[in-house]
């Protein structure tokens, strides 16, 4: 792939993060290590392993994701768990718009 479509690609995944990991908690309340899994597997890109905690961190300060601390089971350590809020789900919605439109002005 030229490498200008690879910088394409990055700002799309990696540099938009937040929107793959509202998308990733839409569906179910996660963990930090199993959404970087989910993200992976579902959208084909791995960002680095600060880079999905520092996201999740500001995501929860700014209100669109709670967090809540689940006891591990027989021995497993205790995991904290991402949960979507009402505003974090409206800032997907308006997110998926904003894209949506500018893929209809590309298209045009």
């Amino acid at each position: 792939m030229e490498e200008i479509l690879l910088r394409l690609k990055d700002k799309l995944t990696k540099e938009m993060l937040w929107i793959y990991i509202l998308k990733l908690l839409k569906e179910r309340p996660m963990y930090a290590y199993e959404i970087r899994g989910q993200l992976k597997r579902r959208f084909g890109f791995e960002p680095a392993t600060v880079s999905s905690y520092v996201v999740l961190y500001k995501l929860e300060e700014a209100g669109y994701v709670t967090s809540e601390w689940h006891e591990g089971e027989s021995g497993k350590p205790s995991r904290k768990y991402y949960q979507l809020t009402e505003k974090g789900e409206k800032l997907f919605e308006d997110g998926i718009k904003i894209i949506e439109n500018v893929l209809e002005m590309l298209k045009e």
